[in-house]
């Protein structure tokens, strides 16, 4: 046990002090505190003595410098049972600081409320991680509090040891408070890093906040939870179960297509983080029917997202099929009471929810490969039409409708259209000539269109085997990447055969 006789209190967050303070009072703890917390202090009627007035030195530079003084550090770092420790502290007429409650200038918070650099800058606190870390490292004497959350468990434990705590306290609090400060750091980095533009740096920092523990991985024997860069994702559980590990890589799959389509118009039914159907019709209803008629089978249990307002007509038609998850942008009342209506089914609002053009992460073995999104916007100057024969308005908005979902599609990627919705998606296969034929089979299986048929492919064919199946299946026009040493034999067949092509720019590869 280590009994509190000192401690210092510096905090930016000055909520939750009160109940704190009358435990301290009751076990005569002395109080040291600085600026802000000394007047909030001294307004909740506690005594105090202010940190200048602790080491005889006045704060300066506008109070950039106010706690680093060696009477502070002497006191929290000092070893209690080492002789010579406590000879340096008698020399030197030092006392004992036993308890640090220290929380950080708001920089995260600044970040969202400011981008004046020098406002931010001056939001970097030096003094209170350092004293944090000082405590944390000299936690066999020293107890640490770096949380207003923290609060009701430091008075537990006074409370229980009359005044003292214990070092399976103190060592707990230490952890929590390394954590902090790491977390503080990293935030302030990855600042610098992007206001340098430097995304790749040679010591790359990741931090995130604990959005949930979830009940297990992809699997029930793996352990799962789910961090954010920010303090929650934007999307509200309406209604439901919890959602799990899968549950989540399906929904961050959707609302990537979803946020790709035209504002307040899109249906997206995604199984496996892969699309089975895509409809961008304006019309919701048939938005929503015409994305499920690409492939109703696979559609069954998985995940619906829709880029606008459910309606009670759509919940209606919604309810008819079992899904796991319902994706809106907002929801009717009357929608709202049809859902719920299944007690499992997790209603998701991501009406406030937008992808950002930041970093993406995949990990294995604890190795992290890091790369920027494939978040481009996709208009004419990115395609290149190399057919003889030209295609209209409507075949052009087709393919590139196409080809925009096809980069959502697990390669190699196929993606047939026809009226800005998907009729055939081929995926996963490590063959593009399957891949083709997957798409095919399922559009001649569900026999959804009788429009003009166009496919997109995510990377360029190899050969004119993949592209002559298309043709024969009934697929006008064709939209895929160049760069194919074979793409003159793709153009002359595409001529030979009266077939549209159109070249993009860019390949778009979903591993």
């Amino acid at each position: 046990m280590q009994k509190i006789k000192r401690a210092l209190i510096s905090v930016s967050d000055k909520t939750k002090l009160k109940p704190l303070l009358n435990v301290l009072k009751k076990n005569k703890v002395e109080l040291i505190s600085s600026g802000g917390t000394f007047k909030k202090i001294k307004n909740l009627k506690f005594e105090s003595t202010e940190i200048s007035e602790f080491t005889g030195f006045n704060e300066i530079l506008e109070g950039r410098v106010k706690t680093l003084h060696p009477k502070i550090y002497a006191g929290i770092l000092n070893k209690r049972n080492n002789k010579s420790h406590l000879k340096d502290v008698k020399d030197h007429n030092f006392q004992n600081i036993d308890l640090v409650i220290v929380n950080f200038y708001p920089f995260e918070e600044t970040l969202n409320k400011t981008t004046n650099h020098n406002k931010i800058i001056e939001n970097i606190d030096i003094g209170g991680p350092a004293m944090v870390r000082a405590a944390a490292k000299n936690y066999n004497d020293v107890t640490v509090i770096t949380s207003p959350h923290q609060y009701e468990e430091l008075i537990d434990e006074l409370n229980k040891y009359n005044g003292s705590t214990s070092l399976e306290f103190r060592k707990k609090m230490s952890q929590f408070a390394f954590t902090e400060t790491a977390y503080y750091d990293s935030v302030i980095s990855n600042y610098f890093n992007e206001v340098s533009k430097t995304n790749f740096p040679q010591k790359k920092i990741f931090y995130g906040n604990l959005i949930e523990k979830l009940r297990y991985g992809e699997n029930p024997h793996q352990q799962s939870a789910i961090y954010s860069k920010y303090p929650n994702l934007n999307i509200n559980q309406i209604h439901g179960k919890q959602l799990s590990y899968n549950n989540y890589n399906d929904i961050f799959s959707a609302l990537s297509i979803s946020k790709s389509l035209p504002k307040n118009i899109g249906t997206v039914i995604v199984k496996h983080t892969n699309p089975c159907g895509v409809s961008i019709i304006k019309n919701h209803l048939e938005s929503y029917k015409s994305a499920l008629a690409c492939d109703p089978v696979s559609a069954f249990g998985g995940i619906v997202s829709c880029n606008y307002k459910i309606s009670k007509n759509l919940a209606l038609e919604l309810n008819k099929l079992f899904f796991e998850v319902i994706i809106g942008n907002g929801f009717d009342t009357n929608a709202l009471k049809i859902f719920k209506l299944k007690k499992n089914l997790r209603i998701i609002d991501a009406s406030h929810f937008a992808i950002s053009n930041n970093l993406k992460f995949n990990s294995f073995n604890e190795t992290i490969l890091v790369q920027s999104e494939d978040d481009i916007k996709f208009n004419l100057k990115d395609f290149k039409i190399v057919s003889q024969k030209k295609p209209n308005n409507k075949q052009i908005k087709n393919l590139i409708f196409a080809f925009n979902i096809c980069r959502f599609v697990k390669s190699n990627a196929i993606v047939l259209a026809s009226n800005e919705t998907t009729v055939g998606i081929g995926s996963g296969q490590p063959s593009r000539l399957e891949s083709c034929q997957i798409a095919i089979d399922k559009m001649e299986k569900f026999k959804n269109t009788n429009h003009d048929i166009v496919a997109a492919s995510d990377a360029f064919f190899p050969f004119t085997d993949g592209i002559e199946k298309l043709v024969q299946s009934g697929v006008s026009a064709i939209i895929q990447p160049s760069g194919s040493i074979r793409d003159k034999e793709i153009i002359n067949f595409a001529n030979k055969t009266n077939t549209i092509l159109i070249f993009s720019k860019t390949r778009h590869f979903r591993h």
